[in-house]
C-alpha cells in the first residue's frame, strides 16, 4: 500500500491531478461556511446548537450540502439542484423522443443533454433558494427548536435583500457545478460524485463525536464495529454482478478479420445506485409537507388525515413509516432499472454487431432472456437497498439519533460507491504508467 502511494507521489501527472482535486474540494468546503448576505450568523449558530438534528424535510438536502443548507451559506443548496436536474433529464428520455435521440447520438448528443441539465440546474437553484429563504424568513427552518433566535435568521427581509440572497445562492450552485466539471476534466474521478462524497464524509466526525458524548464510549465502539461490518457487506454487494457471456461471430472485411472474441454483459446486483432511496425519501416528505400547510387555526383540532400523517408518516422510527419507506424503495428500484437498462436496445446492438448469447437466439429471445435475468437480479438488489436505507431509522430507536448514525442510508451508499470508483480510476492511471497498479 505504501509503495503504491509512493508511486502516486513520484508520478508527476497523477500527482498534479490529485493535488488539483484536493484544492477544489478545499475551496468547496470553505464556501460551505461563508454565510450568505443579510444572514445573522450568530442566530444561525445558536439555532444549530439548539437543534442538532435537522428536520426530516431538509435532512437529505442538508446531507448533500455538507451542512451548508442550515447555515444559509453561499453554497447552501450544494449539489442537490444538479442531482435533481440530472434525474429529471434522465427520466424525460422516456417521455420526450428528442431526448432519447440525443442520447443515442453519442458525444454530440450527450453534450446537448448536459447543456439542458445546466439550464435546468440554474432554474431549480432559483426555485429552491427562494423556497429556502422564504422558510428561513418565516422561522420554520428550525421547526424543532423553540429558541427566539430561530425566527430572526435574516437581518434584512426587504425585497432587494431577498433578491440578492437568491442570486447569491443560485450563483453558488452554478459555481459548484463549474468546479465539479473542472475536477472531471483536470482531476481524478467524477467531479459531482466527489463533491457529494466530500459533503457527506465531512459530517462523519461530528456524528461519531455526538454518539460518544450522548451514549458513551461503549456504544461508540459498538457502533464503530457494526459500521465496519456494514461497510464490508456493502462493498461485497456493490462489487457483485451477474456476467452474461456473449460471443461475436468472425467477420472478414477485405484482408482483415474482425470479431470472434468472447466477452460478457455485467449486470450489477445494485444497478440503480442510490436513486431509489432519494426518490422514496422525497416522496415520503410530501405528506409531511402537505400536513404542515394544512394546520388549523389556534384552538382548533386538526383534520383526521393530518393527525394520521403526523403520527405515522413523520416519525422515522415508526413501523408504518419504515414499511412505506421500504416498499417505495423496492418499487422505485424496479422503475429506475427499467428506464435505464433497455434489454431490447442491448439485444439489437448485439445483433447488429454479430453478437449472441450461447444457447439463446439473437433478437427478441435475447431481449426476453436479458429481461428475465434483470428482473430476477433486481429483487435482491432492491431488498438490499431497502435494508441499508432502514439502518439509520433502526438506529433512531437504538442509538437515539437519526442523522447522527453515519453507517447507513444514502450517505454510506454514496461514500462507498464513490470511493470504489475513484480508487479504480487511480489504479487505472497507475497501470498506464507502471506494470503494477494501486489494487492487487
Amino acid at each position: 500500500m505504501f509503495s503504491a502511494i509512493g508511486r502516486i507521489v513520484r508520478t508527476p501527472d497523477l500527482r498534479r491531478k490529485i493535488g488539483f482535486t484536493l484544492f477544489i474540494i478545499a475551496l468547496y468546503r470553505l464556501g460551505s461556511f461563508i454565510p450568505g448576505p443579510f444572514v445573522d450568523f450568530q442566530n444561525v449558530q445558536t439555532c444549530l446548537a439548539a437543534n442538532q438534528n435537522a428536520s426530516g424535510l431538509y435532512e437529505l438536502v442538508n446531507l448533500f450540502s455538507g451542512g451548508a443548507l442550515l447555515q444559509l451559506s453561499i453554497f447552501a443548496l450544494g449539489i442537490m439542484p444538479y442531482i435533481t436536474a440530472s434525474i429529471i433529464i434522465q427520466l424525460l428520455r422516456v417521455v420526450i423522443p428528442h431526448f432519447e435521440a440525443l442520447h443515442k447520438e453519442g458525444q454530440a448528443g450527450q453534450t446537448k443533454l448536459t447543456q439542458y441539465t445546466r439550464y435546468l440546474t440554474i432554474a431549480l437553484g432559483i426555485l429552491q433558494s427562494t423556497t429556502l429563504i422564504t422558510v428561513a424568513r418565516s422561522g420554520a427552518l428550525f421547526s424543532g427548536s423553540n429558541a427566539p433566535e430561530c425566527s430572526q435568521l435574516l437581518t434584512n427581509d426587504a425585497w432587494y435583500a431577498i433578491m440578492l440572497m437568491v442570486i447569491t445562492m443560485t450563483a453558488g450552485t452554478g459555481l459548484i457545478m463549474w468546479m465539479a466539471e473542472l475536477i472531471t476534466e483536470r482531476g481524478i474521478g467524477n467531479g459531482m460524485s466527489l463533491l457529494i462524497f466530500t459533503s457527506i464524509a465531512a459530517a462523519f466526525p461530528n456524528s461519531m463525536g455526538s454518539i460518544w458524548s450522548a451514549k458513551g464510549p461503549n456504544t461508540f465502539f459498538i457502533v464503530l464495529a457494526v459500521g465496519l461490518i456494514i461497510m464490508a457487506l456493502i462493498v461485497f454487494v456493490e462489487q457483485s454482478q451477474r456476467r452474461i457471456p456473449v460471443q461475436y461471430a468472425k467477420r472478414i472485411v477485405g484482408r482483415r478479420t474482425y470479431g470472434g472474441n468472447n466477452t460478457y454483459i455485467p449486470i450489477k446486483v445494485n444497478m440503480a445506485g442510490v436513486v431509489p432511496v432519494i426518490f422514496a425519501s422525497s416522496l415520503l416528505y410530501l405528506p409531511a409537507l402537505i400536513a404542515q400547510f394544512n394546520q388549523p387555526p389556534a384552538g382548533q383540532a386538526p383534520a383526521a388525515w393530518v393527525t394520521w400523517i403526523q403520527n405515522y408518516l413523520t416519525r422515522g422510527d415508526h413501523p408504518i413509516y419504515m414499511a412505506f419507506f421500504f416498499l417505495l424503495i423496492v418499487g422505485f428500484t424496479y422503475f429506475y432499472v427499467a428506464i435505464t437498462f433497455n434489454p431490447e436496445e442491448v439485444a439489437e446492438n448485439m445483433k447488429n454487431y454479430g453478437g449472441f448469447i450461447p444457447g439463446i437466439r439473437a433478437g427478441r429471445p435475447t431481449a426476453e432472456y436479458l429481461d428475465y435475468v434483470l428482473t430476477r437480479i433486481t429483487l435482491p438488489g432492491s431488498l438490499y437497498l431497502g435494508l441499508v436505507a432502514l439502518i439509520p431509522l433502526i438506529a433512531l430507536g437504538l442509538v437515539g439519533a437519526n442523522s447522527q448514525f453515519p453507517f447507513g442510508g444514502t450517505s454510506i451508499l454514496i461514500v462507498i460507491g464513490v470511493g470504489l470508483e475513484t480508487v479504480k480510476q487511480i489504479d487505472a492511471q497507475l497501470q498506464q504508467r507502471h506494470y503494477e497498479g494501486l489494487l492487487r
